[in-house]
């Protein structure tokens, strides 16, 4: 086995996020050890805590942390490329490559997580008591497990399937580099789901639950969320055996039932939910953590571009009348989602009256999205007059900010269940409230969103509150729901919409919105269920690797 460790450099470290202090008092200091052998390397506690902050490197890399998935989000129906962007408008049209750019990272950056969770749990145990205590270890070795899974279930849905194609290589602690290089693909996806399951099982029996987590290491994994990851490995697994659905329901019980400083709920108002302050709210399960210096720089992506001019926002996701339209008007979603001309926000400090000049007058011209609309879920992080280099970055090429960026919430654990009881799935075990029924998991969420509770239960309406609950979420995907609900053809083959900005005058007021008048903003796609239910693998790894063979059809 070759001795050589991971290269963990100190400018890899500097990409954690400082908040995951680890006991540390600061570990964005650790050394460069690329060079150490693993029997140097491997003889110390504080060695290990190293390590694993190491792990948490990909949170600020620009095609995991940035748009990374958002790619492939952007093919749904709720969006369109805001702005020109042929790389952007090929993968969204399902005409892309394995050379189209914006992705071609994305794989490498996984599996390097991989690689270091692999290298700790391959060490790790075989450490004395003397090098590395209990608590420490257990904590190490729960985070390993659950960022490897985390990792694979980053990329097996995108890329793996049940055939023709199969999963995507599966590499453990056992392996050498050399039979780690040799790997191909297993026959099936269902094999890496499988992995999944049992990575973030072992996880959740290492690490602490929420309340006994320290507030230095908010934003590190706990029971909670290796439950729910597997719930939603499980839940992907379901479109290929519906057996994965009674797993769903297990794991989602796990944290239904939790109880006292433990208990996850819904935070009463879905407004106020994405905003710094309740980064861990009751609602929260897991997110990816930065700040105005480093980590992630998704949420400034959806807003329209250049931020009027106040920030370098980039414009690159915009909503489509297809998504405002699904909502009804008394969804308090729709206008926490969604910004239409005529509505104000705050700014960097500035009231934006969207669609209205600083004269006060209609002005078409102020509103650079494709659709007449923009985004404005995750804004609350932009509003302050002085958060430009204290919870954003002031740097609007970069826009890492202090906002957590979810990737798994309650909303998501409660409407997952739903979804494996009505796919057949069987044996829920709570006492807990409306969550023994499908109607009763699904109206929660209705309630919160200022809907009525009452509801048929079916699969078209646990199809649809996913839809509106999500909507431009990081995580989880409207687009992959459609894959594996077999819907995306149909889908797809429809144009989309957006609003023609024009002035309409109702008494004194004046808006630049009319929702009668829509126009055609994207042309209807050809979406082949056959090839396009995954994505090209990089071609970079195809010519890295020596058993890892294209995805068919690309």
């Amino acid at each position: 086995m070759n001795k050589k460790i991971f290269k963990y450099s100190t400018k890899l470290i500097a990409s954690a996020m400082i908040l995951m202090q680890f006991g540390c008092s600061d570990f964005l200091q650790n050394p460069n050890y690329g060079d150490w052998t693993a029997e140097e390397f491997w003889t110390s506690e504080t060695n290990v805590k190293y390590a694993v902050n190491a792990i948490y490197r990909y949170a600020g890399h620009e095609e995991v942390g940035g748009r990374g998935h958002m790619w492939f989000e952007n093919c749904s129906d709720d969006m369109v490329t805001g702005r020109t962007n042929s790389t952007a408008d090929r993968i969204k049209d399902f005409q892309m490559g394995s050379d189209v750019g914006y992705i071609q990272d994305m794989w490498g950056e996984m599996y390097q997580t991989i690689g270091k969770s692999n290298d700790i749990l391959r060490n790790v145990p075989n450490m004395t008591e003397k090098q590395v205590s209990a608590s420490v270890r257990d904590f190490a070795l729960g985070q390993a497990y659950f960022f490897r899974g985390y990792s694979y279930l980053w990329l097996a849905p995108w890329f793996g399937d049940n055939g023709p194609n199969g999963g995507i290589p599966i590499i453990t602690e056992d392996m050498t580099i050399e039979e780690a290089n040799l790997e191909g693909r297993p026959a099936s996806v269902l094999a890496n789901y499988d992995m999944i399951i049992s990575d973030m099982r072992l996880a959740a029996d290492l690490l602490p639950t929420w309340s006994n987590l320290s507030k230095d290491d908010y934003g590190r994994p706990y029971k909670a969320a290796a439950w729910a990851f597997a719930a939603r490995a499980a839940l992907y697994a379901g479109q290929y055996d519906k057996k994965y659905y009674d797993i769903v329901i297990e794991m989602c019980d796990k944290i239904i039932n939790q109880t006292g400083a433990d208990k996850r709920a819904l935070y009463p108002d879905f407004t106020k939910l994405f905003t710094m302050e309740n980064n861990f709210s009751s609602e929260f399960i897991f997110s990816i953590l930065g700040n105005e210096m480093d980590g992630p720089k998704f949420h400034g992506m959806g807003f329209q571009k250049d931020g009027y001019g106040l920030y370098n926002t980039w414009g690159y996701f915009q909503p489509t009348a297809e998504l405002y339209e699904a909502f009804t008007a008394e969804d308090v979603r729709r206008d926490a989602t969604i910004l239409v001309p005529g509505q104000h926000i705050q700014f960097i400090g500035t009231d934006i009256h969207f669609g209205i000049n600083k004269d006060g007058e209609p002005d078409a011209s102020t509103i650079s999205s494709t659709s007449g609309m923009t985004f404005r879920k995750f804004m609350s992080v932009f509003e302050p007059a002085d958060c430009l280099g204290n919870t954003v970055n002031s740097n609007g090429d970069n826009q890492t900010n202090k906002l957590g960026q979810c990737v798994m919430r309650y909303a998501d654990v409660l409407l997952m269940k739903a979804e494996a009881m009505l796919q057949g799935g069987t044996g829920s075990n709570t006492s807990v409230p409306n969550c023994n029924t499908p109607a009763g998991l699904i109206g929660q969420v209705r309630e919160r969103a200022g809907l009525s509770f009452d509801n048929p239960g079916t699969l078209a309406e646990l199809k649809k509150q996913r839809r509106l609950e999500f909507a431009y979420d990081f995580l989880p995907s409207r687009h992959f729901d459609l894959v594996r609900w077999g819907d995306a053809k149909d889908v797809y083959a429809k144009p989309l919409h957006g609003y023609k900005p024009k002035v309409k005058t109702v008494g004194d007021d004046k808006y630049v919105f009319d929702p009668s008048d829509k126009i055609q903003i994207w042309p209807a796609r050809n979406y082949n269920p056959n090839v396009h239910h995954v994505f090209a693998i990089p071609q970079k790894v195809i010519n890295t690797s020596k058993n890892v063979k294209q995805n068919q059809g690309y």
